[in-house]
């Protein structure tokens, strides 16, 4: 679908030189946040035929709260301990790069509710480095980038007030609680007659050929090292389909009753 709102492209400005200035990422956010009014002044200065350009910020955008949004003269924070104001550098030494071999320049975009006006504001004649100069200003901004940058990003918090009743820490889950009632009411099991678990076995395979080593714990009533002992001496553990998982007898222990055609 088309654009609607799409318009002319006004070009009047072609002939304005403009500055592209890289600023740090703080200042930007400044810049930013502060619309429509005078963020700082430029000052040049020629010294020996050479050009120093410097940028002082304006004095209500230094101060700033530790999280880094500004902090307007008489205004405080909510909260019951308000952070201490961290200023930041004034000023910035602008540092020019040379524009070679390409042409750059800078558009604006106005848009309303049925058209869009695009307008060449400049082409750009000077790249800009903008550097603070070393002040404790800057040093402490940049201790406090370090620091909140290296600060985890999940916390333990002491909870004061219990939000959730739902998983309250409980002395012993149903589970085991459940466990240990089953295995009071079959009590221990204890070792029978080798003899006598055999014949158990014995029968058993006389109605099935395969049981699990559950079912056949069931059946005789014993400790699972102590029937699987047995087991290995008179049974075959099948490791494949199709009944993988199961006991048998050895062939010298079957006597099963020949099929009848």
């Amino acid at each position: 679908m088309a654009d609607e709102r799409k318009g002319e492209l006004d070009c009047s400005g072609g002939g304005q030189n403009v500055w592209l200035v890289k600023v740090p990422k703080y200042l930007a956010e400044k810049w930013e946040s502060s619309k429509n009014v005078d963020v700082g002044k430029i000052k040049i200065t020629k010294t020996g035929g050479k050009s120093d350009i410097v940028f002082e910020l304006d004095n209500h955008l230094i101060d700033q709260d530790q999280s880094g949004s500004s902090v307007s003269p008489g205004q405080h924070r909510p909260g019951p301990s308000p952070t201490k104001p961290l200023a930041l550098p004034k000023k910035h030494k602008f540092i020019p790069m040379p524009v070679t071999n390409m042409t750059l320049g800078v558009f604006s975009v106005t848009t309303d509710s049925s058209t869009s006006q695009c307008r060449l504001e400049g082409r750009v004649a000077q790249k800009v480095e903008c550097k603070p100069l070393d002040s404790q200003h800057y040093m402490n901004l940049k201790k406090h980038q370090v620091e909140l940058a290296s600060r985890p990003a999940r916390q333990a918090q002491r909870i004061e007030k219990m939000i959730v009743n739902s998983y309250k820490p409980v002395s012993n889950h149903a589970g085991n609680l459940e466990f240990d009632r089953k295995k009071k009411e079959e009590g221990k099991r204890s070792r029978d007659d080798k003899q006598k678990v055999m014949d158990v076995l014995f029968t058993a395979f006389e109605k099935h050929q395969y049981y699990n080593l559950r079912d056949l714990q069931k059946l005789s009533n014993q400790p699972v090292t102590y029937l699987k002992e047995i087991l290995k001496e008179i049974g075959s553990y099948n490791m494949k389909n199709p009944h993988k998982n199961m006991w048998e007898l050895k062939p010298e222990y079957r006597h099963y009753k020949p099929t009848k055609d």
